[in-house]
């Protein structure tokens, strides 16, 4: 769900060290270093990368500039191939079947552990080659003002994903902003041991 549409869900952040005024001129440069690389026409599982906030097809930014007055925007995008379970046993049956009569008109009656795991392996990749990727995409919005970061989802894997692939762009560390760690910016470290130990209140 997109970051402009009526409701989203969002998940915030700050970024602990300080962001200087050449790190965020590098901006551009490092989207386009760690952009969205389709996998269309591959047979590759998964790829993920950073692409255009207003046209997920524009990895090159052509259409619009990550910068929107004096915010930063760009999105995560995360195409996946899924193959379903049963897709995947029938076919490994049938090629198994197939491996299993070729090796009786060898005198043989099985067909050995490592076999069965090649077979698997070619099955899972012919699959894959067949089925598209699944698109999924995350808007980013970053306030350089606040040093506060805010992405579209509350999803704890897709926040895994890009807390790692956010450092591993522009080398900056990201901080949830869960209600300890605003409590913690309120309040300062010194109130660290206070809040750990607060009990919660029950209502009802």
């Amino acid at each position: 769900m997109s970051i402009l549409a009526a409701s989203c869900g969002l998940t915030r952040y700050r970024i602990i060290e300080e962001v200087t005024d050449e790190m965020l001129r590098q901006l551009p440069e490092k989207l386009n270093q760690f952009k969205f690389i389709d996998i269309d026409d591959t047979a590759e599982e998964r790829s993920f990368g950073w692409t255009n906030f207003d046209d997920m097809l524009d990895m090159e930014w052509t259409q619009s500039p990550p910068e929107k007055a004096n915010y930063l925007t760009f999105a995560l995008r995360l195409d996946t191939r899924r193959i379903q379970p049963a897709v995947l046993k029938k076919h490994f049956t049938i090629a198994l079947n197939r491996e299993l009569a070729q090796a009786k008109e060898q005198g043989k009656n099985f067909v050995g552990r490592e076999r069965k795991r090649e077979l698997k392996e070619q099955v899972t990749l012919r699959l894959r080659a067949k089925s598209l990727p699944i698109p999924a995409v995350f808007d980013v919005v970053w306030d350089p003002s606040s040093n506060r970061i805010y992405i579209d989802t509350t999803n704890a894997k897709a926040k895994a994903l890009f807390e790692d692939y956010f450092t591993l762009s522009f080398d900056l560390h990201l901080e949830p902003l869960t209600p300890f760690f605003l409590a913690m910016d309120i309040l300062g470290e010194e109130a660290a041991g206070k809040l750990e130990n607060l009990d919660p209140t029950i209502f009802v």
